[in-house]
């Protein structure tokens, strides 16, 4: 007998640790504004003030609390990667649904158009997306979620002209089905495991494409980032080590939990695929 989904995830441990980590990132985000009140870039204190002293995590170069940045940030990254992850995962859902579905020179049209994409280098085009429509977060997802679909059309293109080969769907074309309701209610419910675990791994990627981008200079202005910070404490490595180094590795520990949960959720909707 096969066991429940959730059951199977938490046997992973790996994946419960990820899981139970994002968890606190994602608390710390929403309590943020009740954690930390205030705006994140007021000056707090003295500079350069060093970890677990009078602020749990120092302060910056300008005498900036930096745990509060690191709280106050974790909710842009966070946000802009899944606004940017669930776009990005919807425009490729449906233009390779449509393109595995149709086939012929609708396929062809469509494919040539996400090779389009596919041969700028991703971040170059990220960049230069950003700088034209002005660094702000709406711009920031934008340009994640234009560089990041096509990987997902191809995924659910193939998926789908797989499954348009099953009996179940031959049966719902002969009985006179709308291609609409076979797409979105035959198909598509049986190819959501590839989705969703592709999804959830693209959070992370959008999450430090975003960190790049404001280590660049290119985030929004007005919101905290993890990125930012890295970028504003990189002219005091040397001297400051925690500036540059804390959320950095709030990046890495947020990422890593990511890509865990992510493997976590392939194993559980695939668990014969764990065994081979």
């Amino acid at each position: 007998m096969q066991q429940p989904f959730w059951r199977r995830f938490v046997r992973n441990r790996p994946a419960a640790f990820g899981l139970a980590f994002l968890a606190f990132v994602v608390v710390l985000a929403l309590g943020a504004p009740l954690l930390f009140p205030g705006d994140p870039f007021r000056i707090v204190d003295m500079t350069f003030l060093p970890p677990f002293g009078a602020y749990l995590f120092g302060t910056d170069s300008l005498g900036r609390d930096i745990a509060a940045g690191i709280a106050h940030g974790g909710r842009t990254s966070l946000m802009v990667g899944l606004v940017a992850s669930i776009v990005a995962v919807s425009i490729g859902t449906l233009l390779g649904a449509v393109a595995g579905f149709y086939r012929g020179w609708i396929d062809d049209a469509l494919m040539r158009f996400t090779e389009f994409f596919q041969t700028i280098p991703t971040f170059l085009f990220a960049i230069v997306l950003v700088a034209i429509m002005s660094p702000s977060r709406g711009s920031i997802i934008v340009a994640i979620a234009v560089i990041s679909w096509p990987p997902i059309a191809r995924l659910v293109r193939g998926e789908f002209m797989a499954m348009r080969e099953r009996e179940f769907v031959q049966a719902a074309i002969c009985l006179g089905m709308t291609d609409l309701a076979i797409i979105f209610r035959q198909i598509l419910p049986n190819v959501l495991s590839p989705i969703i675990v592709a999804g959830s791994l693209m959070v992370a990627t959008a999450i430090l494409i975003e960190a790049a981008l404001a280590f660049l200079g290119l985030g929004d202005s007005n919101a905290m980032s993890w990125g930012f910070m890295i970028g504003a404490g990189r002219s005091f490595l040397r001297d400051a080590w925690w500036l540059c180094a804390i959320p950095g590795i709030a990046i890495l520990l947020t990422v890593l939990s990511i890509n865990l949960v992510g493997e976590g959720v392939n194993d559980a909707l695939n668990p014969r695929l764990r065994t081979l």
